[in-house]
C-alpha cells in the first residue's frame, strides 16, 4: 500500500531513487493528455506540424540558450507525445558519445551514477529536492512543458500535457545507439507505434 502525506495517497515516484539527475544522458518520452495529437499528423511518413508542433519544436531546440548545462542533440515531436535525448552537464568526466558511423552529431555527455537505493521514505523528499535544483533534469523538462502550455493558453489552443514524463538513463555506446536509432525512425514507423491514434 502506498505511504500517505498529509493524509492522502501518493503515486510513487517513477525516478531512480540511486540517481541524483544532475549530469547524464536521457531518453524521455513525454505524451500529451490523452494521447490527443495536438502537435500535427503524419502522412505518407512525414510530420505536419500544427502551431503548437511548430513552438514545441522552437522550445527543444532553444532548451540550450535557456539551460546552458542541457542540451538536446536528438529529438523528434510526434503527433501526440515527444521523444527526446537530452544531456544534462554534471561536470563529471564519463563520456557517452553518438557513433560516429551514424548520421547524428556526436555531445560529451556526464553521467553520476550512485550504488544502492534508499528507503522508501525518502524517495519523494529526495525527487523533490532534485526538482528544486538548478541543474536538474526536472528543471529542464518543467520549463519546456510550461512554455508550450504558455503559449497555447496565450494563443486560446486546446492543449494539456499528461502529468510526469518518462525518462530512461541511457548507460552505455549500445544503448545511446538504440534509442538514437528509434527517434531517428519513429516518424516512418508511426502505425506501429504504441502511442499511435488515427
Amino acid at each position: 500500500m502506498s505511504e500517505k502525506f498529509q493524509n492522502k495517497y501518493r503515486i510513487p515516484s517513477a525516478r531512480a531513487t540511486w540517481h541524483d539527475y544532475d549530469g547524464g544522458m536521457y531518453f524521455i518520452t513525454i505524451c500529451t493528455a490523452n494521447q490527443e495529437s495536438y502537435f500535427g499528423n503524419i502522412h505518407d511518413e512525414k510530420m505536419f506540424f500544427s502551431d503548437i508542433g511548430l513552438y514545441t519544436e522552437e522550445q527543444i531546440k532553444k532548451v540550450h540558450s535557456h539551460y546552458p548545462y542541457a542540451e538536446i542533440p536528438l529529438w523528434v515531436v510526434m503527433p501526440n507525445h515527444i521523444h527526446l535525448i537530452v544531456v544534462i552537464d554534471g561536470g563529471n568526466d564519463a563520456r557517452i558519445r553518438r557513433d560516429g558511423a551514424r548520421s547524428v552529431s556526436t555531445v560529451d555527455v556526464s553521467i553520476n551514477c550512485k550504488d544502492g537505493a534508499r528507503p522508501v521514505s525518502t524517495i519523494d523528499n529526495k525527487m523533490q529536492q532534485i526538482s528544486l535544483r538548478k541543474k536538474s533534469l526536472a528543471v529542464v523538462i518543467g520549463g519546456i512543458k510550461s512554455a508550450i502550455t504558455r503559449y497555447a493558453n496565450a494563443n486560446e489552443i486546446t492543449f494539456a500535457w499528461q502529468t510526469r514524463f518518462h525518462d530512461r538513463i541511457i548507460r552505455n555506446q549500445d544503448e545511446c545507439n538504440r534509442i538514437a536509432d528509434y527517434i531517428e525512425t519513429n516518424i516512418i514507423n508511426w502505425k506501429a507505434d504504441k502511442f499511435y491514434r488515427q
